[in-house]
Parts: C-alpha cells; structure tokens; sequence
C-alpha cells in the first residue's frame, strides 16, 4: 500500500496499486520486465514456470497475467494463461514475448478444458514487447483499465438481475 500527503492539509490517502504475475522462465526478463513494472507503479509478483505461477495464481488474485510463451514446454505460457482465465476474479491476460519477428506467430491460448490452442491469428492485444518500455506500460494499464470495467459491467448486470 501507498501512501500520498498533499499541500499543507497534511492529509494522507492510501491506494491500493495493481498486482501483477509475472511469468517467465529467463531471470534476465523476468528481473527487468520486473522493474519496469515496478517502476510504472505496479505490484509484481514473479513465477518462473508455469507450475509456481499456478500455485501463485492459487494463492492470491491479481488484477493481470503476464507470461511469457515457452518456458518449461513450447505451450507452457498458453497453460498459465488459461489457468488464469479460469478463476473466480478473471483477471486480464497477455503473452510476453520477446520475438523481433514482428511476423511472430500470435496464438490464442487453450481453452480451460485443455484443448490444443487454435490456429495463429492475430491478437495484438496478446503480445506485449518488452522493447518499447513506454508501450509496455501503456498495454499493461490498457489491460487492466479494461479488467476493470468488464468487472462493473459484470457486477451491474448480477445487480440488475436479482
């Protein structure tokens, strides 16, 4: 938790930041990516596999995923972020990934069921390059702004119905 003092009222206001998991196998980014969200004034939490980040994912709720694609199998990441969708607080979710190619395969993740991903497409939403810092963090609040309001839109129409 944060805290701000404003002017001469000396008055305290404390805020509660964005949580994020992490997820990547390469400490090198994960650390950097790491403090760069960080720096963007983030909370982050790391995993680097898929099978920390499911125990993370268990444990606490974030208000998005990130997760890199290949760690410990090809689909690894793909796994992580249908785990995340599965949970009760849905939170938001992209792949990371670090390919130069900007023709790099974008892939829909697998469904929560376990079904092999579908076939490439594009879903730029999905993939974040850690390249372009100010990029990142535009997405990274994008994602969650978007979490966010899918979440009222959810709440008033449960209020609405009962």
């Amino acid at each position: 938790m944060s805290s701000t003092k404003t002017g001469s009222l000396n008055r305290t206001f404390e805020f509660e930041l964005a949580r994020v998991l992490l997820v990547d196998a390469d400490p090198a980014s994960r650390l950097t990516l790491q403090t760069v969200l960080r720096a963007g004034g983030y909370r982050v939490d790391s995993a680097a596999s898929a099978a920390e980040a499911f125990g993370k994912l268990d444990e606490s709720e974030y208000a998005l995923v990130l997760s890199d694609l290949q760690m410990e199998s090809p689909e690894a990441g793909l796994k992580v972020l249908a785990h995340a969708r599965s949970m009760d607080y849905k939170p938001a979710t992209a792949l990371v990934t670090t390919y130069q190619n900007e023709g790099a395969p974008k892939l829909r993740p697998p469904k929560p069921n376990g079904q092999k991903p579908q076939a490439p497409q594009a879903t730029s939403r999905m993939l974040i390059k850690p390249e372009d810092i100010p990029g990142l963090l535009g997405k990274v609040a994008n994602l969650i702004s978007q979490r966010a309001a899918r979440r009222v839109e959810r709440e008033m129409r449960q209020t609405n119905s009962n």
